[in-house]
């Protein structure tokens, strides 16, 4: 029996509070009891205004309610001796939070939408060098005769007879092993899982 007695008297204290015109007295109940008290009471309410100044965003309407009974819970000395009600203090707190936003808002510079540069292209030195070590890897894999030829048409840059020149190759067959070559190497980088 004495259980239930002392259920319904810490039951009776949030109850007892919410009907003050004030908040709860310090002394009579801790901070948590008081800031349950002030969430009961006024928390509807000031929701309901901010949401008016705030245009409807209610994310930003209960971050105002929030910041403001947190205000309140800090400045409780400041409120526990208050004639009156608490809540012309609370609305003013919100709306002050409120213009408080919206000029800091105004100060800073716009954001801008950053899905626009992750479709520009950058070059990314990383998968370049990746790529080199990658393609190094696979040429090592090639006959000289094919890596030569590959060297001097595609990295050097050199046309069939310019690469028949520096080789000492007919030029029928610098065609000939860049085609092989070309045909090992699609090879030697699909077995490294690139393909084209």
């Amino acid at each position: 029996m004495r259980v239930r007695k002392d259920a319904a008297v810490a039951d009776d204290r949030p109850h007892r509070a919410r009907h003050r015109s004030g908040p709860p007295r310090s002394s009579d109940v801790p901070d948590e009891e008081l800031m349950r008290a002030l969430y009961r009471e006024h928390a509807g309410p000031l929701l309901s205004y901010v949401l008016r100044l705030v245009a409807g965003d209610r994310q930003r309407a209960e971050d105002v309610v929030q910041e403001t009974l947190i205000r309140a819970w800090k400045n409780v000395g400041r409120l526990d001796g208050a004639a009156g009600s608490v809540r012309p203090w609370l609305v003013t707190v919100a709306r002050r939070i409120v213009i408080d936003g919206h000029r800091s808002r105004q100060a800073r510079p716009h954001e801008v939408d950053p899905s626009r540069l992750e479709v520009i292209p950058a070059a990314d030195e990383l998968d370049r060098a990746l790529r080199l070590m990658t393609l190094s890897d696979a040429l090592d894999d090639l006959t000289p005769a094919h890596r030569e030829v590959l060297v001097e048409t595609y990295f050097k840059g050199r046309t069939v007879n310019e690469a028949a020149d520096v080789l000492g190759v007919p030029r029928g067959t610098v065609r000939s092993r860049v085609f092989y070559a070309l045909r090992s190497m699609k090879l030697a980088l699909e077995e490294r899982g690139i393909t084209a």
